[in-house]
């Protein structure tokens, strides 16, 4: 490559880049080839110009940020990445000396067990800083590492010491900025004049159905002009030096966020490139690809063709350089760590997912109270607790902060305001979607990051809870309003089927206790966890338990404990409850024991727990001899059957709520002592 030109030997990696990308889709018969070849001059020159990323180590801390928005172009960051040589990393975090996508990966693009799926995967491709796919999230999930980034320069920084600036760019395309989710966190970047966030809009005016005129006219520019956001256009995708003064306007800029709108033209290069299902959506077939390539000067035939030159180009450009910040930066945090240890200490256990030392020691018990607390107060109450020991413990909620107790108030926790990064304090507004990537954001950017609302909306935030799970980041959701014990804000406040919704999302723990000492123990789960988790929590008061009478809090950890038992620890019937239920099951155990009934009450806050246990230590909790059984949950029945069988019986909603006070709702569904008591005898009946 030495013998060309500069800009012959960048045409020549930008069309290696498209080649690869229709040579991928058409051996898998399957993807998406026009955006990666109408954007290969894009993601080229961001990458061999200007990303601040060492391909040798992928995990460095201080890296900027590229997140592929518009998931369904998957063979562009596959391309960049293998020609980057970005090495793979284990769980661990350690480098390996492999590549993080080798050429046979690409070449089993969308195939089993490749590192190049259909879309791109966090955890499962090295170098993919979040899993895209449903069109938006991208967007929305690098606001979160975008105000990571300020917030780790605001509290880690040291005169002589910038160990964060880093800055995140996405790629997005029409269907992402449709996507009601990117709206809510342009909003909120805008609002926050969240600098170091760049999204590059590829204006192809395509989608699958057709032109976007179909059904999308809008100003994008005057959008995000309204927004707060600096707007540039760049109305040619192939001139690079447009795009990449773009891009140096973008870095100059410290008091806002930046769209830079690129025209394109979808599956550049293709004779039917007008051919917007083909460009978009299926390959483009054989004799098409020949003729694009014919069009680039390519070998026609050839497939998967990296020609001589290509990798040393990379090397030369985003290797070097990025080889070169990274070895700068390790200098730097060695005198980092000698001028400030403590602050070196906590930058290394946020990387691992480590805890500080004695971070448990302030956790709160409480002391029996019949008439109790709600567990939003007594988890508000824990929370503030635990972020006084872990200063990387950050979060708010849907601007329902006052409600869900989850505002810190500890002296010197702060706020998050426009311009002013520093604070443990955030505000969503009435975001949920949008918040909830967020959270995966700064989860994926080593921040324990906590969101919370009322759960019948945790259906807003649906899409965003689901990728944090699908990825398996210790994100953490706090729902309060957890019941019909809404009361008078009626059926559309009032949850019934989110909790079995969120129970079935796989690797989420879902946690649902029965007073405040259950939720202490939630919390102590909740942080030493590195699964995503959902605490489920109630507006009104719950009796705090006696613990000398009953069995100990800690039992939560394994999902379901033996919390009552019959004098002689041989009951006949058995009560399963979660949450607010457990103690009605207290109060019908106490009637059933008065009149000679042999029951054990079992609190079961968390099913995924409990199904982690052994058999052994399930069995002797829900003895199989035993099968008249009673599950009582204000939630629908649907699932409860794996527990109480299906002779046993469920006293939970099968409709929605009703709007009235929270005692009369209790009577109306059957959530009575009464109730339960007699079900009870109905199973041993039977």
């Amino acid at each position: 490559m030495s013998t060309l030109s500069k800009n012959d030997a960048d045409q020549l990696c930008i069309n290696t880049i498209r080649t690869l990308s229709m040579d991928g889709v058409q051996a898998a018969n399957s993807g998406h080839p026009g955006t990666p070849m109408a954007l290969a001059p894009v993601g080229y020159a961001l990458w061999q110009r200007v990303l601040r990323y060492d391909p040798s180590n992928p995990v460095w801390p201080n890296r900027d940020r590229f997140v592929l928005s518009a998931g369904h172009a998957s063979m562009l960051i596959y391309s960049l990445l293998h020609l980057a040589g970005v090495k793979a990393v284990n769980d661990k975090l350690e480098v390996l000396d492999t590549l993080a996508v080798p050429l046979e990966d690409l070449k089993g693009f969308r195939q089993l067990d490749t590192l190049c799926p259909g879309h791109p995967e966090y955890h499962w491709t090295s170098g993919v800083e979040t899993t895209t796919g449903p069109l938006g999230q991208g967007l929305a999930t690098s606001v979160g590492m975008a105000l990571a980034s300020r917030w780790m320069a605001a509290n880690y920084n040291r005169p002589g010491f910038e160990m964060f600036d880093y800055d995140t760019y996405s790629i997005c395309g029409d269907g992402c900025l449709m996507e009601g989710i990117s709206g809510e966190a342009a909003s909120l970047a805008g609002h926050l004049k969240l600098a170091k966030l760049c999204w590059i809009y590829d204006n192809n005016r395509i989608t699958i159905e057709g032109k976007t005129d179909l059904a999308f006219s809008e100003d994008v520019r005057a959008r995000f002009g309204a927004y707060g956001w600096q707007v540039i256009h760049v109305k040619d995708a192939n001139d690079l030096e447009s795009f990449e003064k773009a891009l140096a306007t973008f870095r100059a800029t410290s008091d806002r966020p930046t769209l830079i709108i690129v025209d394109s033209i979808i599956g550049y290069g293709a004779p039917n490139k007008q051919d917007t299902h083909s460009a978009h959506g299926e390959p483009l077939g054989e004799e098409e690809i020949r003729l694009a390539k014919r069009s680039y000067g390519w070998p026609e035939d050839a497939k998967f063709l990296i020609p001589d030159g290509v990798l040393e180009n990379f090397q030369s450009g985003i290797g070097q350089r990025g080889k070169t910040l990274r070895q700068e930066w390790d200098e730097k945090l060695k005198g980092y760590q000698k001028a400030h240890p403590d602050l070196a200490d906590a930058l290394q256990r946020m990387q691992n997912g480590t805890l500080p030392d004695g971070w448990e020691t302030s956790l709160p018990t409480f002391p029996a109270d019949a008439k109790g607390v709600a567990t939003r107060v007594s988890s508000g109450k824990v929370l503030n607790a635990v972020a006084q020991k872990v200063p990387w413990l950050i979060g708010g909620s849907a601007d329902l902060a006052p409600s869900t107790k989850t505002f810190l108030t500890f002296e010197g926790a702060g706020e998050v305001k426009p311009g002013q990064f520093g604070g443990r304090n955030l505000h969503f507004g009435v975001r949920e979607h949008a918040m909830a990537a967020i959270l995966n954001g700064l989860t994926l950017s080593k921040l324990r990051a906590y969101g919370s609302g009322f759960l019948i909306f945790s259906d807003y935030a649906r899409g965003s809870i689901r990728l944090g799970a699908l990825m398996g980041i210790p994100v953490i959701h706090v729902f309060t309003h957890d019941s019909i014990g809404v009361g008078e804000d009626g059926p559309t406040h009032q949850p019934v089927e989110q909790l079995a919704s969120l129970r079935a999302l796989p690797g989420m723990i879902v946690l649902r206790p029965c007073d405040a000492n259950e939720v202490v123990e939630s919390w102590r789960v909740i942080m030493q966890s590195r699964k995503p988790a959902v605490l489920v929590l109630t507006r009104q008061n719950l009796p705090t338990l006696d613990r000398s009478v009953f069995a100990p809090a800690s039992g939560l950890a394994k999902g379901g404990y033996v919390l009552a038992d019959a004098a002689d620890g041989k009951p006949e019937v058995l009560l399963l409850a979660t949450g607010s239920e457990v103690s009605l099951c207290v109060s019908a155990h106490e009637q059933l024991t008065k009149e000679g009934v042999r029951s054990r009450v079992v609190s079961m806050p968390s099913w995924e727990l409990f199904g982690q246990q052994s058999q052994e230590y399930r069995d002797s909790v829900l003895p199989p001899g035993i099968t008249a059984r009673v599950a009582v949950e204000q939630g629908s029945t649907f699932g409860w059957e794996r527990f109480v069988g299906m002779t046993g019986e469920v006293i939970g909603m099968t409709s929605f709520g009703a709007s009235a006070p929270a005692e009369q709702l209790q009577v109306k569904f059957g959530f009575t002592p009464e109730r339960v008591v007699a079900a009870a005898k109905a199973q041993l009946a039977r």
